[in-house]
């Protein structure tokens, strides 16, 4: 299996496992929370299928990557990208960002520039901004991301339960766009990554990006739910379309925040056509 080194914690390396499939202009996907590379399972053969390279990989403590006690945080994620960009020497490439990993994509343009990159989009993302402060009064009360780390540290295996619930809006989408062995599957990818990478991402959520933005200055796709329990549409994608000038907005009817599997079809079409 390939895997990129980007540090070491004493005496174990840090590193990154990643797939890198295909061929022609590539395409990065950085995945959300509390997921892995898999959870692009929906889009990587259409991509494949378009003619793009394509390149998935598990961010630290998660997945197949290393599990270390420390890194949460996105100046240490975007360095961790940018030495896989490096290892694979990327060129004109798309970076498309599901939720957390669309963290990565505001970051990384803002500190490394777009010299390797050429287009950049946001799935379900987490910018600008969504703690709720007197100057982002449309953000989420703090007091929920407490109750979060709280129910985290009880039993993480019953809060990922619960969080996918929401996530997938089983009540509602069960049976129909999501089953069971789906909701399984995204559990078993939670469960198997590090509790304390599970617990100490949680206050990564409060970056405030909202110095990146301006600094994006390639084409820019967002696409989101207006059914997103996880991250509200009004806090997230409504202020980061409209924060990234020229932006091509996308909003799936009826999608919730697990839209890459729920509406795989909507989102597959709305990123081929922004990417071709």
């Amino acid at each position: 299996m390939p895997y990129v080194n980007v540090g070491e914690e004493n005496s174990g390396k840090i590193d990154l496992y990643y797939e890198d499939h295909g061929s022609g202009s590539p395409v990065v996907l950085i995945h959300g929370w509390p997921l892995s590379g898999a959870s692009w399972e929906k889009q990587v053969p259409v991509l494949l299928e378009a003619g793009y390279r394509v390149i998935t990989y598990d961010r630290r403590g998660f997945g197949a990557s290393s599990k270390p006690a420390s890194g949460y945080d996105y100046n240490i994620f975007t360095q961790d990208l940018d030495k896989l960009m490096t290892e694979l020497d990327l060129r004109d490439a798309a970076l498309v960002g599901f939720s957390m990993g669309s963290g990565e994509c505001a970051r990384y343009l803002s500190t490394f520039g777009s010299e390797r990159v050429s287009k950049v989009a946001f799935l379900a993302s987490i910018p600008p901004f969504v703690l709720k402060t007197p100057d982002n009064p449309g953000g989420v009360d703090e007091r929920v991301f407490e109750e979060i780390k709280e129910s985290i540290a009880r039993d993480r295996h019953a809060f990922a339960s619960a969080f996918l619930a929401d996530f997938y809006n089983t009540d509602v989408l069960g049976g129909q766009l999501i089953s069971d062995e789906v909701v399984r599957a995204s559990w078993n990818l939670a469960a198997r990554s590090s509790a304390i990478a599970f617990a100490e991402c949680v206050p990564t959520w409060l970056t405030d990006f909202r110095d990146d933005l301006p600094k994006i200055d390639v084409p820019a796709l967002v696409l989101h739910g207006d059914s997103d329990r996880i991250l509200p549409i009004a806090s997230t994608g409504d202020p980061l379309h409209e924060s990234l000038e020229g932006s091509h907005y996308v909003v799936v009817e009826g999608g919730p925040h697990g839209l890459l599997w729920t509406h795989a079809e909507e989102v597959n079409r709305a990123l081929v056509d922004f990417l071709g």
